[in-house]
C-alpha cells in the first residue's frame, strides 16, 4: 500500500522550512518528534495509544486504530469516561472528503430553564446527574467503526475490555480521585467503584495498583454479545455493530443507566437514550493561504479558529514575528472578535434560531472585523459583530447586542442596571475601568477560574498509508464523575455549557433535546485536496486558541508538528468561560487579562502592558497538542505530541 499523497511544488517549501533553524524560538524540543511510514497512533495515554497500536499491528485502519484509543482513554478516566461525548472529523481517502462526526448528548426531557433557575441556578450545575446529557461515546464509537472502520466491535474493545478487567492505574488518574473523593462519595455507585480502600487515610487506588472495573467490563461485555449474536444469525459487520449500539441505547443497559441517573435525582429517560443517534455532518471550513482548515459545525467552538484565522489573513504574521509585542497583540484581539462571536452567535443548528455561519466565516466580515483593531490598545469591550449583512439580511438581534454592549460600557452602567441578567453581571469590585488610558485592571484570577478556562479532555489522531485520517476531541463524565447504577459508565457534565437566558446567547439557551455549544474542537487541514494536518488539543475554552496558533506556527514559522505542540502560547481571558460554576462571578470576562510564557522577554511584557494588558505568566500556556503532519516529499508521517500532559504517540 502506498499513500496517496500529491507531489507539488508547495511540498518542497514546506519541507524546506521544516527544516530550517527557527532562530531560538523552536529548536530542541523535550520530547522528541515521531516518524513513520505506514500508521501514527497518538493520545492523551501511552496505555492508549498502545491500544490503538494493536489494532494497526492487526490490520485495521485509522478509524479501527482511533475508536481503539477512545475505548482506552474513556476506559482509564483520561479526564473522560464512557458517558461523555465524542466528536470527531475523518478524511475518507476514497471519497476524498472530510467527514464531521456529531455524537454529542442532548439535554434530556425537564431540563429547562425554568427548571434550573427555580433551583437558583444562573448555569446548569457542573457535577452530579443534572449536569448530564445524554451519553454519545458509545453511538459515536459504534457508528464510525461501522460505517469506516474495518475490524468488528469485540477486536476494538478488546483493549478496553481487558483494561477495566484491571489495568495499573497512573498517578495523575489516581490522585485525581483521591482529590476529588469527597465529592465521589455523595454518589453511592462512584463511591463503589472509585474509593477501593474506603475508611483509609487513602481512600482511592495507588499509583499502580490494578484498578478493575467489574460493572463497566459487564456493559462491555453485553454490547459484544449482542454483536455477535448478531453475527451468529448471519447479520453482516454494520448491522451487527448496530445490535450492540441498540442494546446500549434502547436494552437493559439502558434500562440500568436510567434507573441509576433516577435514583441520584438525575433526569434522563429511556426515551431520551432511544430517540438520541449520532449525526453525520458536513464539516465548516476556510481558505487560509491555499490550506484549507476544516472544523466542526457551530454545535462546537470550532468555528472561532476559522474566524480568528481568517481575520489574520489581513496581517503579515511573519513580519511581525513569532511572539512578538505586534504578533501577540494581533492575535490577541482576533481572537477575542471571534469568541465575542461564539458567545452570542454559537449554537445547535438543528434548533431555531439558526447561526449566520455564512456571514460569520465570508472574508467580507473578517476583513471588516480586522478594521476593528486597534494597533495600539487592548479593545476591553470587544463585541460581538453583525454578519447578516453579509448574508443579505437583517439582524433579527441588534437591539439584544444593544442592550449586551451597555453591560460592559462602563458609561452606561447606571443605565443598564434593569436589563441586567444574573448571567452578565460584572461585578465592579472585579474590573476597575481607567477611561484615561483605555485600560482595565484585573483584580486578581483566582486557580478555580483557570481551571475552568482550561477545563480538560483528551485527543485522538489517527492516520495509515491508505489515506484514512482522524482527528476527535471526546470528553465528558470526567472525575470525579457521577456513574449511573451499576453500568460503570460515568455520566457527562456537558449540561453546564447552555446558558439560562437569551441575553447570553439566543442560540444556546438549554432545551430538552437540545445539545449544547461545547469548547470541544477536532481540527483538519488539506493541501490541494490531500491531508496536511491533523490535530486537536485538551482543554477548555483555550482549545481553539491553542489550535489556533499551533497551525500558525507551522504553516507561518516553519515548525514541526512537535516544535509546534511544545512552542509558547499566549491565552486570551477575555471570554465567557464555557464550563465550570454556577454563578456569573465563575464565568465572567476578564477583559485585557492575557496569560504569556514565562520566558516572555519583559520588554514584551512590559509593551503589553502600556497597551492595556494585565500580564500573568506561566510555565503551561498551552494544553496538550497531539498532531499529524503529512510529509508529501518522502510520503511519510510526522507525530507530535506536547510536552504538557501524559500524552504519547506511537509511529510505524
Amino acid at each position: 500500500m502506498v499513500f496517496h499523497f500529491t507531489r507539488n511544488s508547495y511540498c518542497l517549501t514546506t519541507l524546506a522550512l521544516f527544516l530550517l533553524s527557527i532562530n531560538g524560538y523552536a529548536q530542541r524540543t523535550q520530547k522528541p518528534p515521531l516518524h513513520g511510514n505506514h500508521w501514527m497512533a497518538i493520545t492523551g495515554k501511552p496505555l492508549a495509544a498502545t491500544a490503538g497500536a494493536q489494532l494497526f499491528q492487526q490490520g485495521g485502519n485509522a478509524v479501527d486504530a482511533a475508536c481503539a484509543m477512545l475505548a482506552a482513554t474513556c476506559t482509564m478516566w483520561d479526564v473522560l469516561s464512557w458517558g461523555g461525548e465524542t466528536q470527531a472529523l475523518i478524511y475518507n481517502p476514497k471519497l476524498k472528503k472530510v467527514i464531521a462526526i456529531n455524537a454529542l448528548g442532548v439535554a434530556p426531557t425537564g431540563a429547562t430553564p425554568a427548571f434550573f433557575k427555580d433551583k437558583g441556578y444562573e448555569f446548569p450545575p457542573e457535577y452530579g446527574p443534572l449536569a448530564a446529557v445524554t451519553p454519545g461515546t458509545p453511538g459515536g464509537l459504534c457508528y464510525m467503526l461501522a460505517q469506516y472502520g474495518t475490524k468488528s466491535l469485540k477486536e476494538v474493545l478488546a483493549p478496553a475490555m481487558e483494561m477495566a478487567a484491571g489495568y495499573a492505574i497512573d498517578a495523575q488518574t489516581a490522585n485525581s480521585i483521591e482529590r476529588g473523593k469527597n465529592r465521589i462519595k455523595e454518589w453511592p455507585y462512584s463511591k463503589k467503584v472509585f474509593l477501593v480502600h474506603e475508611g483509609q487515610e487513602r481512600e482511592a487506588p495507588e499509583p499502580g495498583e490494578v484498578f478493575i472495573q467489574t460493572d463497566l467490563l459487564n456493559t462491555l461485555s453485553k454490547m459484544v454479545e449482542a454483536e455477535q449474536q448478531a453475527l451468529q444469525a448471519g447479520k453482516d459487520r454494520k448491522t451487527a455493530i448496530q445490535a450492540a449500539y441498540d442494546r446500549f441505547y434502547k436494552g437493559d443497559i439502558a434500562d440500568e443507566f436510567v434507573r441509576g441517573s433516577k435514583e441520584q435525582g438525575g433526569l434522563i429517560t429511556k426515551e431520551d437514550l432511544a430517540n438520541w443517534k449520532p449525526i453525520e455532518e458536513e464539516p465548516l471550513h476556510i481558505d487560509y493561504k491555499g490550506i484549507d482548515v476544516y472544523k466542526l459545525q457551530e454545535w462546537t467552538q470550532g468555528p472561532a479558529m476559522l474566524q480568528g484565522l481568517n481575520i489574520l489573513k489581513h496581517y503579515d504574521l511573519q513580519k511581525m514575528g513569532y511572539n512578538s509585542t505586534e504578533y501577540i497583540h494581533t492575535v490577541y484581539q482576533a481572537m477575542n472578535l471571534a469568541f465575542a462571536d461564539r458567545d452570542f452567535y454559537y449554537g445547535d443548528p438543528y434548533f431555531l434560531p439558526k447561526a449566520p455561519m455564512q456571514g460569520l466565516l465570508s472574508d467580507e466580515y473578517a476583513k471588516a472585523r480586522a478594521t476593528e483593531i486597534d494597533p495600539g490598545h487592548n479593545n476591553p469591550l470587544a463585541a460581538p459583530g453583525d454578519p447578516y449583512p453579509y448574508e443579505q439580511k437583517t439582524n433579527p438581534y441588534k437591539d439584544l447586542l444593544l442592550e449586551r454592549a451597555k453591560l460592559l460600557d462602563p458609561s452606561q452602567k447606571d443605565k443598564s442596571d434593569s436589563f441586567l441578567p444574573k448571567h452578565d453581571a460584572i461585578p465592579a469590585n472585579s474590573l476597575n475601568y481607567e477611561a484615561e488610558n483605555r485600560h482595565w485592571t484585573q483584580l486578581g484570577i483566582d486557580s478555580a477560574y483557570m481551571n475552568r478556562l482550561w477545563r480538560g479532555t483528551t485527543s485522538v489522531e489517527a492516520a495509515d498509508e491508505e489515506g484514512w485520517v482522524v482527528s476527535i476531541t471526546p470528553s465528558g463524565g470526567w472525575l470525579p464523575a457521577c456513574i449511573a447504577g451499576n453500568t460503570g459508565v460515568g455520566m457527562s457534565q456537558r449540561l453546564q455549557s447552555f446558558v439560562l437566558d437569551s441575553l447570553v446567547s439566543p442560540f444556546n439557551v438549554i432545551a430538552p433535546g437540545k445539545r449544547p455549544r461545547v469548547t470541544l474542537t477536532p481540527s483538519l487541514a488539506l493541501k490541494d485536496g490531500k491531508p496536511f494536518l491533523s490535530f486537536a488539543v485538551q482543554g477548555g475554552d483555550t482549545q481553539d486558541q491553542n489550535l489556533l496558533q499551533f497551525f500558525l506556527n507551522v504553516v507561518e514559522f516553519g515548525m514541526t508538528p512537535q516544535q509546534a505542540s511544545e512552542a509558547a502560547n499566549i491565552n486570551s481571558n477575555q471570554l465567557w468561560l464555557s464550563l465550570g460554576g454556577t454563578k456569573v462571578d465563575d464565568r465572567k470576562p476578564r477583559p485585557g487579562s492575557i496569560l504569556l510564557d514565562i520566558s516572555t522577554p519583559k520588554e514584551v511584557q512590559e509593551r503589553l502592558k502600556s497597551m492595556g494588558y494585565t500580564v500573568r505568566l506561566g510555565e503551561r500556556t498551552s494544553g496538550p497538542i497531539n498532531a499529524i503532519y503529512f510529509d508529501q516529499k518522502h510520503q511519510t508521517l510526522w507525530g507530535g505530541s506536547s510536552n504538557n500532559g501524559e500524552d504519547y504517540g506511537i509511529g510505524w
